[in-house]
């Protein structure tokens, strides 16, 4: 009744298989192990609950892949990049050394389908989306797991898992060759996810036991990959496969299993009591996260293909930005339902407008280029070391990513109200040490979640921004060169009487007009031009140089 096990590489437990078989544990017992000081919502108790790894500073993840039979879309794109940011946040913030597998669906009964449709091998259409799907992720800045582990290259330790199953008496094999869970061998245990009262069960052959036992193992079929096994050829279950597979790499004990809401029932649920009855434990996984689901706007329905109401990740980013689309992830909880539509992902785009805005007036006081009333530093140092505490108790909150958006743009509205120009310098002392502070923290947070602010466009289009914006700052110049040749006056001849106040020409004033007109234009289009008093020459007069701030 006390046996050891294995916990992947690190380290091995004795377990008490009298609490597993007695039903003892059913409910979820709080991990023992090293407290990161973080809460997260778990699915499990659906609370948030202390973060506690059974190692310290190591996380092990097991996420559920793709199915590569189609076109990544932006539903699978939002789980995605929300884990990804978690993960991020683990390593970069709290320093947690994220141990993340993968597994990649390429055996399954879409897949065989749409070969079929296609007229092409089940294996060659896996592998040509497999790809696809791992573009797309590099296109999003999703960080790779530390492995993909491919379903049809474990078929070996899937069967031998199943094995385990059956010798632990949890499953049986039919006449047919098909061996189903015995969902009823484990008593009250099932439904830790979602509860018993809502399995219904999958379709099946009438030698199932019970309507809500479920395939381990399928029977070969005419024109369907199949490998051999104890119970005749066949291929695996949908759900044996990140069972077996998350053992195989991390043993019978788990820190975090993540994925879509979508998966929670009845695949989650599957998994856990696969696991828990090989392995014949109270609890193999401790944290299970789910994340909301992707709505297009005014629609009760998730984006799916089922639905055939997707777009997919390569479409999405011929309008948008990576960096756009993870600030979208960002303004909702990673547990939350998000609706997409263009006003939302214009929010997402605007914010980070307005960040690059802050960027380029902060870097002109910098570099002197714009005058400003003197700046209360002090309160500008203290803004800042409050937003740096706010930030990380928002992390620690469940990766609270709206409250840490909300603190660094509130960090940014209070720096743009002391970079408001004027236009005659009044010596004021200057403080430029404290924007530059500000901005290297903004672009650190960004950072450590994903988005580059230095490439807000995109790599794709890094050179057309750059020179739109070197036509930009060329326009304002000759606007600034024509309006200081307006505003010249003529010089005085020897004896004739000096004016005290001169104004221009009156040939010249169309010029001015024209001036102002180009600048409340561009204005209009997001191009700022800002007063900043240089000393500048032009024709042996100072004038004024103008200060372009673009949101372009």
């Amino acid at each position: 009744l006390l046996r050891t096990v294995k916990l992947g590489s690190y380290l091995s437990v004795t377990l008490d298989t009298r609490d597993w078989k007695s039903g003892v544990g059913k409910k979820w017992t709080r991990p023992t192990g090293y407290d990161t000081g973080l809460k997260t919502y778990n699915s499990l108790t659906k609370q948030k609950e202390p973060l506690i790894l059974a190692q310290e500073g190591i996380a092990t993840w097991y996420s559920c892949g793709p199915t590569v039979y189609d076109h990544a879309h932006l539903g699978h794109a939002c789980s995605y990049v929300r884990f990804d940011i978690i993960q991020r946040v683990l390593s970069r913030v709290f320093g947690i050394n994220v141990i993340h597998v993968m597994v990649i669906t390429d055996i399954d009964d879409k897949i065989i389908r749409r070969a079929l449709e296609k007229s092409v091998s089940p294996t060659v259409l896996a592998r040509m989306y497999e790809e696809e799907f791992k573009n797309d992720m590099l296109a999003l800045k999703v960080l790779p797991p530390a492995v993909y582990l491919r379903v049809t290259e474990n078929i070996p330790q899937i069967v031998a898992f199943i094995e385990g199953i059956i010798r632990n008496e949890h499953a049986y094999a039919t006449k047919q060759g098909d061996v189903y869970f015995d969902i009823g061998s484990i008593g009250d245990r099932y439904g830790k996810l979602m509860g018993a009262g809502d399995a219904t069960g999958e379709p099946g052959d009438r030698e199932k036991r019970d309507s809500r036992d479920f395939a381990l193992w399928k029977a070969s079929k005419p024109q369907e990959p199949s490998w051999e096994s104890p119970w005749g050829k066949g291929r695996p279950g949908w759900h044996i496969e990140c069972s077996t597979i998350a053992s195989s790499v991390f043993g019978s004990q788990l820190d975090i299993h993540s994925g879509g809401i979508d998966l929670a029932f009845p695949h989650h649920e599957n998994e856990i009591a696969q696991c828990e009855a090989y392995h014949q434990c109270g609890q193999w996984g401790n944290y299970f996260l789910h994340s909301g689901h992707l709505h297009l706007k005014g629609s009760a329905e998730k984006m799916s293909k089922s639905l055939n109401n997707y777009i997919t990740i390569k479409d999405f980013l011929e309008s948008y930005s990576a960096n756009e689309f993870r600030m979208f992830c960002l303004l909702t909880k990673y547990r939350s339902a998000i609706d997409y539509s263009d006003a939302s992902l214009n929010e997402a785009r605007s914010s980070l407008a307005t960040i690059t805005a802050f960027t380029h007036d902060a870097q002109a006081y910098m570099r002197g280029q714009l005058q400003c009333p003197a700046v209360e530093e002090g309160a500008l140092w203290e803004r800042l070391a409050e937003t740096k505490a706010n930030v990380v108790r928002a992390l620690a909150d469940d990766f609270d990513t709206p409250r840490v958006v909300n603190a660094i743009m509130s960090l940014v509205y209070h720096g743009n109200r002391h970079l408001q120009p004027i236009t005659k310098p009044d010596r004021s002392p200057r403080s430029p040490a404290v924007f530059g502070a500000f901005l290297a923290y903004i672009r650190e947070v960004f950072e450590v979640l994903g988005v580059d602010l230095l490439d807000r466009k995109g790599a794709h289009s890094v050179d057309s921004s750059g020179t739109l914006e070197n036509v930009v700052e060329q326009l304002a110049r000759f606007r600034s060169d024509v309006r200081a040749f307006a505003l010249s006056v003529q010089d005085t001849p020897p004896g004739e009487p000096t004016h005290a106040s001169p104004s221009p020409c009156s040939e010249k004033l169309p010029l001015l007009k024209a001036c102002d007109t180009l600048r409340k234009d561009l204005a209009s289009m997001g191009v700022h031009i800002r007063v900043s008093w240089v000393n500048c020459l032009f024709r042996g007069r100072t004038t004024d140089l103008y200060l372009v701030s673009s949101g372009v």
